[in-house]
């Protein structure tokens, strides 16, 4: 037996007369070759051994190919003679030679090979040439293919033996050859990986002159009263030869009796065509709307295509002479299938290719437009499915039959069970007819299948769950939830919530089954999670105000110190903005009578994201982009990581102008400006492929000598200064207001040189009172002017609403930066290790392009000289400058755990780096995709915990290498830590 299916499908038996290892067969376009070599190898197989018969092919490929795998040599007739001989001569009965002729005269296994021919062509699988069905499935006919298969194959086995589904007495081929798929092999149909094309049919039903009330359909014969669930729409075109045998085929499919579908031909043509075509049109159609019901209508439409397919193409001189052809033929069929010829006069006699015109009209807007065909294009609309015919391809009856077949059992049969039980009160009986439940089954499965399910299901009946399930049972409830939670996971303390919101909005039946981990060494839940959804209590019963969702926690522990988070979609940037208390540190005993804490936060803004590819090579990274308006070209920009072309923007909703910031990225590559709409809460993600400029092709992006590949305009200062300025002139009319603006400014004036420009992170009330008094010691000892750089992510309310005023007080500039944990990056749990990764590994990315160099400065740091010194400091062509750690306080030893083990061996003598002070030379850091290579190194040891117990390894461990040189730099005067030099 043989049995076909589409890879990790189930196999249905197909009876096989010949149940050889292999089954050769005569190609329709093979060469005539073939067939003796079918002949002889079923003669050897019969006479001698398969295994032999196996050597008969193998001695063929040799003697054609001389050894040569890849010989393309075509097979000759002495390359066989020659195999037949060479295997039969060790061990014939008679002289090989006398065996042969004897097999020529007499035709011997001609019919055999004939069937075998017949067999693969009705099973599809002529098209592969070659091919290995194993259980049923279809594989390459190579060994890596081969012993991929068994590798499948044996663990489904393993499973049906452990489940009891196979036993001793079991007939496995014949288990397996019994399980539900397909009599026929065709990828573009079954395959997983084909794309699938559905459209709902509803709307069109329902418009008041919709063509599907048109539609006449036909019915194999004595089925017509039977209620169809497959229906089969044509849309064919007459003008074409594929168009003319897809027709035809529809109607032998019809004549080999299926008795679960129905066809519906729609026929057009090009309203150019010649009257002979139009004149098919309307005998068809005229047929099927008088004698669909008719036993011989069938045969008559067979004979009316097979005549009309082979005059197809044949152009007449004269048109009268094509159409009096064509009338002769309808009148004999007419009257060979015992229709009324009477009827087919009076039609003929009226035909006007101007009504059929306008026929035409009406169903190319539904194809056309409804649809969405192309015109001149040829499909099969089973159930809401489109399969189109491409030109030149072949649709035969068996291809119908699988696609009834698999929209029938995949899709149909359970909506047409319910659809058959449903009690019609209210609706006139007479209405109730086969072509109405056909109808609704069309129209129901149409519209489900835009919303096709995946094919991966998990089968929950299997569980035995009767001591450790929730059963919540809803009578007559039409949705059934199976649950499999681990309630100690992080996992499954989100999925929780998800269930009761699901519980209490659709009421569906629902089985909660517990599975916990059999033995903790901890307890693995370290928080409390609460899912907040917009719910109609969010609306006030009183007025018209909106409460907006919230979460609230209740008998919460009063001891313990807890840290507030808010887990939200990945495109979204959400800050809190009304927060009294310290969310890094909440203590609920020191709250007072209050015992209630509470914090409001805001969504800020969207991220647009991307991947941006450069034509068959790695991912341009450092490639530049700008976003903003047409007036305002520059509000934000961005640079494409290493790291799958990777880039991210922070918008807000709008359109917005994408493209290359000027300097070297618009120099060398091309890409007209691009709109970005963003127009849902869900952000953009986008992939751009970018193509270098002719003759630019071997020029390197990242070009060292270029240091000026980017200078941003002085008067675009980010969105945080322009939005500082808007301020600035809306309350400008308050007098003390303009004083303190007026001190501001002298005390920027006293400020002369570079500006420095200087990084921190802070995070909870105390950190950011240690920054304030970092900052005030960093202005005390320079009289250059600074510019602050905070993380917005981390910081209070408070202190952003703080820090404006003591700008204008101090005379400093700052601005609030934020860059969004890449979902592809390992993130780290604990938010102080989050806090110290955002410092270190996304350097190149969370800056403008238009900031050249940075220093870092940890929050709880005291400054006591001019950073100007260090600011200014050459760093050799490095792109960092870090801290060494000292070594004069001998009482810290036992904590330098650098001098001993690991690290003692792989610095070699070098020092140990601290990251509480670094300069970044950001121009050179982004020129040697120094934060590409840290996020690699990042993402090979984060993931073990014991490789990175603290992050600043990451620069200490590359200090020696290419990818991330470190200068060292002289002892700057930094009090702080004890660890620290102090001088």
């Amino acid at each position: 037996m043989y049995t076909l299916s589409p890879p990790n499908s189930r196999p249905l038996v197909l009876p096989c007369t010949h149940p050889t290892g292999a089954l050769l067969y005569l190609s329709r376009r093979g060469s005539h070759g073939s067939r003796p070599i079918m002949r002889l190898f079923l003669y050897i197989k019969e006479t001698y051994s398969t295994q032999l018969a196996f050597q008969f092919l193998s001695n063929i490929h040799g003697s054609r190919s001389g050894g040569d795998d890849y010989s393309e040599e075509p097979v000759e007739a002495h390359h066989v003679e020659e195999a037949f001989v060479d295997s039969l001569l060790s061990g014939a009965k008679s002289h090989p030679q006398d065996e042969l002729l004897k097999l020529q005269k007499e035709n011997l296994y001609k019919q055999e090979a004939e069937e075998n021919s017949l067999f693969v062509h009705k099973l599809g699988l002529y098209k592969l040439q070659c091919c290995l069905l194993m259980n049923g499935l279809v594989h390459e006919s190579n060994e890596d293919a081969t012993m991929n298969a068994m590798n499948d194959e044996l663990p489904r086995i393993q499973e049906q033996v452990y489940y009891g589904h196979i036993q001793s007495h079991t007939d496995v081929l014949e288990k397996f050859l019994s399980e539900s798929s397909f009599k026929r092999y065709n990828p573009s149909i079954t395959g997983k990986n084909t794309e699938k094309r559905f459209v709902s049919l509803f709307a069109s039903y329902h418009q008041e002159d919709s063509v599907l009330h048109d539609i006449n359909y036909l019915h194999s014969h004595g089925t017509t009263d039977d209620v169809k669930p497959v229906t089969h729409l044509f849309a064919v075109d007459l003008s074409s030869k594929t168009g003319t045998k897809l027709l035809h085929q529809a109607i032998r499919y019809l004549m080999d009796e299926p008795n679960r579908a129905r066809v519906g031909l729609l026929l057009y043509a090009r309203r150019d065509s010649v009257s002979t075509i139009l004149l098919m049109k309307d005998i068809i159609d005229r047929t099927i709307s008088s004698f669909s019901n008719t036993e011989k209508a069938l045969n008559f439409l067979h004979g009316l295509c097979k005549f009309y397919e082979g005059q197809h193409m044949v152009v007449s001189s004269a048109v009268g002479d094509s159409i009096s052809t064509i009338m002769d033929k309808v009148y004999s069929l007419a009257a060979e299938t015992a229709l009324p010829v009477d009827d087919y006069r009076a039609w003929l006699t009226s035909f006007s290719a101007d009504t059929v015109l306008k026929g035409i009209d009406k169903l190319s807007d539904f194809l056309f437009g409804q649809l969405g065909l192309e015109f001149g294009s040829n499909a099969v609309i089973t159930n809401g499915r489109i399969f189109v015919v491409g030109e030149g391809d072949s649709f035969l009856t068996d291809d119908l039959g699988l696609l009834e077949s698999m929209e029938y059992e995949l899709r149909t049969k359970y909506i047409h069970e319910i659809i058959e039980e449903v009690e019609w009160t209210g609706v006139d009986p007479d209405y109730l007819t086969s072509k109405f439940y056909s109808d609704i089954t069309m129209l129901v499965s149409s519209s489900m299948s835009v919303h096709e399910r995946p094919s991966e299901r998990a089968h929950f009946e299997i569980l035995n769950a009767e001591h450790s399930a929730i059963k919540l049972n809803i009578m007559n409830s039409s949705i059934h939830i199976d649950a499999v939670i681990d309630p100690l996971s992080p996992a499954g303390q989100k999925k929780s919530p998800l269930l009761r919101i699901l519980w209490r909005r659709i009421r569906p039946s629902m089985r909660i089954v517990l599975n916990p981990i059999s033995s903790l060494a901890d307890l693995p839940l370290k928080n409390y999670y609460r899912f907040v959804l917009p719910s109609m209590d969010d609306f006030s019963s009183t007025d018209y105000s909106v409460h907006g969702p919230k979460a609230f926690f209740s008998n919460m522990p009063l001891s313990k110190t807890l840290t507030m988070n808010i887990d939200v979609p990945e495109p979204w940037l959400v800050e809190p903005v009304v927060a009294i208390h310290n969310l890094d540190n909440i203590l609920l005993e020191n709250l007072g009578d209050v015992r209630t804490l509470q914090a409001v936060f805001e969504l800020e803004a969207l991220l647009l994201t991307g991947h941006c590819m450069e034509k068959d090579r790695e991912p341009p990274r450092g490639l530049q982009f700008i976003l903003g308006t047409k007036q305002r070209p520059h509000l934000v920009d961005t640079l494409v990581m290493a790291n799958l072309g990777y880039w991210q923007m922070k918008v807000s909703p709008g359109v917005w102008h994408l493209q290359f910031a000027p300097g070297r990225s618009a120099d060398l590559y091309e890409l007209p400006s691009k709109l970005v709409a963003i127009d849902s809460l869900r952000g953009k993600l986008i992939h751009i492929e970018v193509l270098k400029k002719k003759g630019k092709e071997h020029e390197d992006l990242l070009n060292a000598a270029d240091d000026n590949h980017f200078q941003e305009k002085t008067d675009n200062k980010g969105w945080n200064t322009n939005l500082l300025k808007r301020a600035s002139s809306f309350i400008s009319g308050d007098a003390s207001l303009k004083k303190k603006a007026e001190k501001n400014t002298a005390l920027k004036d006293a400020r002369q040189g570079e500006t420095i420009n200087i990084f921190s992170v802070a995070s909870g009330h105390l950190y950011e009172r240690f920054l304030k008094i970092m900052i005030l010691s960093v202005l005390k000892n320079t009289q250059r002017p600074v510019k602050f750089w905070f993380i917005k992510n981390y910081l209070s309310p408070q202190f952003k609403d703080v820090i404006p005023h003591m700008a204008q007080e101090y005379g400093f500039e700052y601005e609030l930066i934020t860059y969004k944990w890449p979902t592809w990056l390992h993130k780290q749990k604990e938010k102080q290790r989050i806090i110290w990764a955002y410092k270190i590994l996304f350097l190149d990315v969370i800056f403008p392009l238009s900031l050249r160099k940075v220093i870092f400065v940890d929050a709880d740091q005291i400054v006591r000289t001019d950073m100007g010194e260090l600011y200014d400091m050459d760093l050799k062509g490095c792109p960092l400058a870090y801290t060494p750690f000292c070594d004069n306080n001998k009482e810290m030893d036992g904590y330098r755990f650098w001098k001993q083990g690991f690290w003692k061996d792989h610095l070699r003598g070098g020092p140990y780096h601290i990251s509480a002070l670094y300069v970044v030379d950001l121009a050179k850091f982004r020129q040697t995709a120094a934060g590409d290579n840290l996020r690699v190194v990042y993402e090979t040891l984060s993931k073990d915990p014991n490789s990175l117990s603290n992050l600043d390894q990451l620069c200490t461990a590359w200090q020696h290498g290419p990818l991330l040189p470190i200068h060292k730099g002289s002892k700057t005067s930094i009090a702080g830590s004890p660890e620290l030099c102090s001088t």
